[in-house]
């Protein structure tokens, strides 16, 4: 397998993306060709929000091919371009050979959530002093816990643990990986019901419930049915917003809802949204992000 890897401009970053795509290339990436430079620039965009900005002003492109022929004469053909013009060829060269799966799997490592309920990726072994681990690998959902707003939502459900705080009956409403339920399901509670939108979220909760031996219903959101002792979702704050009605409904008369995927700025939108229901509070931060929480 051969890169080419390309100096672009920002006006120029799409055009040459569809070119390569036309070229065969099995992929193409981008990067701030300024990265780890006085002259980097982020980019920070917010969930359901144009970006701030188009991209870098200067971008540098990596598109793979199957051979070094297709990329040269991708590259060849790329010059001929009346908008390759400011553009810049930085190199055709081969990719070095690597174990991918051990190099995917470096980058993830057991999380702590308290110092002794930790997330575990299969490949690792737990830490001596976990008491409660859940086994999870990254997969196509939402939820490996290394996100603030999950790590807050599982720190919620060891605390009612820990309080010896029955969770009761519990909904995990957009369950991405199903590890809030599974959280659930550690920390002792029994019917569970894990919804998600997405069909392939609900495989994956199913297949990691399995893996935890935790015993839990997964399924379309039609499966939510009657009323719960908790109440998790991790969405975004807009979905919550219009799930108010919804999610409140679900909650009984003494039971916790428990909300997150809202950043620090949008408590009071939050707030006002639930407040034909019930008193939403801000529970806990982590790093902009916030974890918000009410009981019926």
């Amino acid at each position: 397998m051969y890169e080419l890897i390309l100096l672009a401009p920002v006006q120029e970053v799409e055009t040459l993306s569809e070119a390569l795509d036309a070229l065969d290339a099995l992929s193409v990436s981008v990067e701030d060709a300024d990265a780890h430079t006085p002259a980097e620039q982020a980019l920070f965009g917010e969930p359901g929000m144009p970006p701030p900005k188009a991209g870098w002003e200067r971008s540098r492109m990596v598109s793979l091919f199957a051979t070094e022929a297709l990329a040269r004469d991708a590259a060849s053909v790329l010059a001929l371009q009346e908008f390759f013009a400011g553009c810049q060829l930085v190199a055709v060269q081969p990719v070095p050979e690597q174990d991918w799966v051990r190099l995917t799997q470096s980058q993830f490592t057991p999380v702590e959530i308290t110092p002794d309920f930790w997330i575990v990726p299969t490949w690792h072994e737990p830490p001596a002093q976990a008491k409660q681990v859940i086994r999870l690998d990254p997969g196509l959902a939402f939820g490996t816990g290394t996100h603030p707003t999950t790590r807050m939502c599982l720190q919620w459900i060891a605390g009612q643990g820990a309080a010896g705080k029955p969770l009761g009956r519990v909904l995990d409403y957009g369950c991405g990986s199903g590890i809030l339920a599974i959280g659930a399901a550690k920390f002792g509670a029994l019917d569970i019901d894990a919804v998600d939108i997405d069909e392939a979220a609900v495989g994956t909760t199913r297949a990691n419930a399995e893996a935890n031996h935790a015993r839990l219903q997964a399924g379309l959101p039609d499966k939510a049915v009657g009323t719960y002792q908790t109440v998790l979702a991790n969405i975004l704050a807009t979905p919550l917003r219009v799930l108010a009605p919804l999610l409140c409904a679900h909650v009984e008369k003494g039971g916790n809802l428990v909300l997150a995927g809202i950043l620090e700025r949008q408590a009071d939108e939050l707030k006002a949204a639930y407040s034909p229901y019930c008193q939403l509070q801000v529970q806990q931060a982590q790093d902009g992000w916030i974890l918000m929480t009410a009981q019926f």
